[in-house]
């Protein structure tokens, strides 16, 4: 299994429903609020090259946003 890290703050819709996909299909994952955390803030602008969250590490792979296909594809389960 690949390792998931999701970038996000409490107040997004988006990384909400990221978080709601990963623990309906048994997905373990490690998520930074960059709300609180100043120094996850700075390593996601650094990663990511923007603000907006979710940001979600698949293994190598970055998914900017809640992209249900391109999650899915990376991490083996059907679309």
């Amino acid at each position: 299994m690949k390792n998931v890290t999701i970038y996000s703050t409490p107040s997004c819709h988006f990384c909400h429903m990221a978080k709601d996909y990963f623990k309906e299909n048994n997905i373990s994952y490690t998520e930074f609020n960059v709300a609180s955390d100043a120094e996850k803030r700075k390593e996601l602008i650094d990663k990511s090259g923007q603000m907006g969250v979710p940001v979600i590490l698949i293994g190598d792979d970055m998914v900017i946003g809640f992209n249900k296909p391109k999650i899915a594809s990376l991490l083996g389960l059907p679309a």
